[in-house]
């Protein structure tokens, strides 16, 4: 059995968390090979992918007995995509676009039961390995263990950053970059003085209000930026891009002819 601390708990306090987020390859040997890669969780992508709940559950299940906690990026932030999520056993969930107060708190209600939120109960089902128990207990454990994950992606967000960062309930600041880029007028430009500017001030208020700033990183040069920001939860992606890169490498040196 692993004696890792539970991944929430190490995450809010500050440590670099290393995970991956997944948008392909909804296989049922991701989960044991991003473990043995060393990620901590796995965030599975519903907002670009057209995944469906039947398979996120069956991804879910490819979990139980690993230290791999299972996430999800929900496509919007209703209280229907979130609740079946955490129901089925996510143990995180991603909202993108998050704009402002009104919505975080929406949110933050939609993720924890009463009284500290309003989500409604189904106990004894996946998110409880199927297990009995203490309805109370289960409530307290539950509402402790799920990660809320704010993505930071449009200007109206990176405006209203603060406030959404005073939300009780609000674990997470994630910059979603290409979104961002896009909103602020600056498509792709991710080494523009503006964009550095917002990065740094999303992990910035992050950290003032207690929170952690994650970002997803496609390769080394992203991972030590958004490092020496200040963003300490980190993802590895693209599976796609990841796996035509390491293919690309070993076919080139396929049909390299030798001198």
């Amino acid at each position: 059995m692993s004696t890792q601390a539970p991944l929430k708990q190490t995450i809010m306090s500050g440590q670099t968390v290393a995970g991956a987020m997944i948008f392909e390859f909804f296989t049922p040997g991701m989960s044991n090979i991003l473990s043995n890669a060393g990620a901590r969780f796995a965030i599975y992508d519903m907002e670009h992918t057209g995944l469906g709940y039947e398979t996120l559950k069956w991804l879910f299940a490819t979990c139980r007995g690993l230290p791999i906690e299972p996430m999800v990026r929900v496509p919007t932030g209703e209280y229907t995509w979130i609740a079946r999520a955490l129901d089925i056993g996510a143990r995180g969930v991603m909202v993108p676009m998050v704009e402002d107060r009104a919505q975080a708190e929406r949110l933050a209600q939609a993720c924890r039961y009463p009284g500290l939120g309003r989500r409604g109960a189904a106990f004894g089902f996946a998110q409880c390995d199927y297990q009995g128990g203490d309805v109370a207990e289960k409530m307290r454990q539950y509402n402790e263990r799920t990660l809320l994950i704010a993505q930071i992606e449009t200007e109206r967000g990176l405006q209203n950053v603060e406030e959404i960062a005073a939300v009780e309930g609000v674990d997470v600041l994630w910059v979603g970059h290409f979104d961002l880029s896009n909103f602020m007028g600056i498509p792709g430009k991710f080494d523009h003085p503006k964009f550095t500017a917002a990065m740094t001030h999303v992990a910035q208020v992050a950290r003032h209000h207690g929170k952690v700033a994650g970002f997803m990183a496609t390769d080394q040069v992203w991972i030590e930026r958004a490092k020496g920001m200040g963003y300490t939860m980190l993802a590895a992606g693209t599976d796609s891009g990841l796996i035509q890169q390491a293919f690309a490498q070993l076919i080139d040196g396929i049909q390299t002819v030798s001198s």
